[in-house]
């Protein structure tokens, strides 16, 4: 079973191809199960005085779910599409965030933090922010939100859940308290993870999680999925394959997949 549930479209502004181009992509390269899962729109800053081209327009979003599901069944037989919504978890938006989910029916949703307050810890154009701060602080607060998204109850799974280490800013002490305490959250709340491979193409060098994040999700029981986090379709699988080596590596045999937010484990 070869499965990629993590990519991005044009509509979000800063990837490109079209939802279609990534299912033909995907039949091409022989995927069994494409995710579609374009970033939600946003809703605590102002897209017209904000970095631009961060997200799809609101008024997006049904067309996105539209176009998403007429792939579905244009390609049923040839390839299964998955339609899904990186859903940023931010604090003090969960009501907004909530009414979002509920509104359409997903077979997956990805919790992600990219945001602390404004800054998006995510982007190139945003590491500015990272001077002057103390960096144990800043990992506190990124995996306590990570713990708060898991408890709303939004989500699936969550989306590189060490993203924060994205652009190679590491405090010099431990952050393997606060990363374990973030999965022992996702296996609170009965969520399962992705291993993230478009962390090999980042400053960092690492997918996300790390190795050892994921060694100790196989401890905890935690389920995972696979994403490539492609932002052209030229992208799409890329690096799975060193991804599904690591995994085997590490001890694990499944992978999650998702439809109608319903979580079923297959082979790999």
């Amino acid at each position: 079973m070869n499965i990629d549930y993590h990519t991005h479209h044009v509509r979000c502004g800063h990837a490109v191809g079209t939802l279609e181009e990534y299912v033909k992509r995907g039949i091409e390269i022989g995927l069994d199960q494409l995710g579609l899962s374009d970033h939600m729109p946003l809703l605590h800053v102002d897209p017209a005085t904000y970095y631009p081209e961060m997200a799809m327009p609101m008024e997006e979003l049904p067309r996105y779910v539209e176009e998403a599901f007429n792939l579905k069944a244009k390609y049923k037989g040839q390839i299964d599409v998955r339609v899904g919504l990186e859903g940023d978890y931010i604090e003090g938006c969960e009501e907004q965030i909530e009414r979002i989910i509920r509104a359409y029916p997903w077979d997956y949703v990805i919790g992600s933090v990219h945001f602390l307050g404004t800054w998006d810890i995510s982007d190139f154009r945003q590491t500015h922010e990272w001077e002057g701060r103390d960096r144990m602080a800043v990992y506190a607060q990124y995996y306590d939100a990570v713990r708060k998204a898991c408890a709303t109850g939004f989500y699936d799974y969550i989306g590189h859940i060490d993203v924060i280490k994205r652009f190679g800013f590491k405090p010099e002490g431990d952050v393997t308290p606060l990363e374990d305490a973030a999965l022992e959250a996702v296996r609170a709340n009965g969520l399962a993870i992705e291993l993230n491979a478009s962390g090999l193409r980042m400053p960092v060098a690492e997918m996300f999680p790390s190795r050892r994040m994921l060694s100790k999700a196989l401890e905890l029981g935690i389920p995972l999925t696979i994403g490539s986090d492609a932002h052209q379709p030229e992208r799409l699988g890329q690096y799975l394959e060193e991804a599904r080596e690591l995994l085997k590596e590490v001890g694990f045999t499944q992978l999650a997949t998702f439809e109608g937010r319903k979580r079923a484990m297959i082979d790999f």
